[in-house]
């Protein structure tokens, strides 16, 4: 990408599209455009296939979409359907009629079927039945990327996709009950550390087995894949490991300084019981991950820290 090109990130105040539009501007990108869902709600057709014709960016990444944990998964399905759905067609739409060539979408790795051979590679896509707590969101996503090849097929338009397995980080969303098992669990630790709790008690066996991707590794990888001249039409975003949730929790009780006990509720849902992603295809592009999990988990703790003081937290 030529360094004026007109970019438009969608979602830039999330996590992910802000840290984008920090990766984007530290390569020196400096024409960067972007809405906020009060300027712009991206749900509505009209307002931004209006808004795609009036500003007609070179090339668009579509970070934005409703995002949350099991519990607001399993609470909210049809919003997560609706709203997903609505911003994907608009956003693709609309970038088509304005004249946009490159355009990335966002997807992730819960699209894949529950049981998917692990590491879980790109084909196994639509190979199998959707883990339930999550369907909604997945259906949406998968049409998501799947509109997306199919503008690329028939428009010969460079749009295509990414699918970063669960992300953390600067920006995270720690709402109460609708946020992901990391934020949740830096947010409900330092809450027990702050009142000197004796334990705290996390869903689910701790058994299943997590990725977590940086956001800031994330945005790299996105760059990356726009800077390539003819990238696959989805490929995954992920680190090639894994940990279990336990061990996430002691990793994370540790960072904050909780001397309580940890409970696991094996009466609560544990979702999708691996979840690891196949990075080689993202490796064979020149690309790979840099943070490791504990210094990532420090990293976003602090910035919880910081965002808690500033009246700035996401919830």
């Amino acid at each position: 990408m030529n360094l004026s090109a007109k970019i438009y990130v969608a979602g830039h105040r999330g996590m992910v599209g802000s840290a984008v539009v920090r990766h984007l501007r530290t390569l020196g990108y400096h024409n960067i455009i972007t809405r906020s869902s009060q300027e712009l709600d991206l749900t509505q057709q009209q307002a931004v296939q209006d808004f795609m014709q009036s500003e007609q960016p070179d090339v668009a990444v579509i970070a934005a979409a409703k995002v949350g944990g099991i519990h607001a998964n399993n609470t909210y399905p049809a919003e997560f359907i609706y709203q997903n759905l609505a911003i994907a067609q608009n956003t693709i739409h609309a970038a088509y009629k304005a004249g946009t060539e490159r355009l990335l979408f966002l997807g992730s790795t819960c699209i894949y079927p529950k049981f998917a051979k692990q590491p879980m590679q790109e084909s196994s896509l639509l190979n199998g039945e959707l883990e339930a707590t999550n369907e909604a969101y997945a259906i949406a996503k998968i049409a998501g990327l799947k509109l997306c090849q199919f503008y690329r097929k028939q428009y010969q338009l460079c749009y295509h996709s990414a699918m970063p397995t669960n992300l953390y980080g600067p920006g995270d969303n720690y709402h109460p009950e609708n946020s992901h098992v990391l934020p949740a669990l830096i947010r409900r630790m330092h809450a027990a550390k702050l009142a000197q709790d004796p334990s705290v008690t996390i869903w689910g066996s701790g058994r299943p087995l997590r990725e977590f991707l940086h956001a800031d590794d994330a945005a790299a990888g996105i760059v990356h894949l726009l800077q390539i001249e003819n990238p696959p039409d989805w490929v995954n975003l992920g680190t090639g490991s894994e940990v279990s949730i336990r061990e996430l929790a002691e990793l994370i009780k540790k960072c904050v300084g909780f001397e309580g006990s940890l409970e696991f509720d094996s009466t609560q849902p544990d979702g999708t019981p691996r979840k690891l992603t196949c990075s080689q295809l993202m490796k064979s592009t020149g690309w790979q991950a840099k943070i490791p999990l504990q210094s990532g988990i420090q990293d976003a703790y602090a910035s919880y820290l910081q965002e808690l003081a500033a009246g700035a937290l996401r919830q």
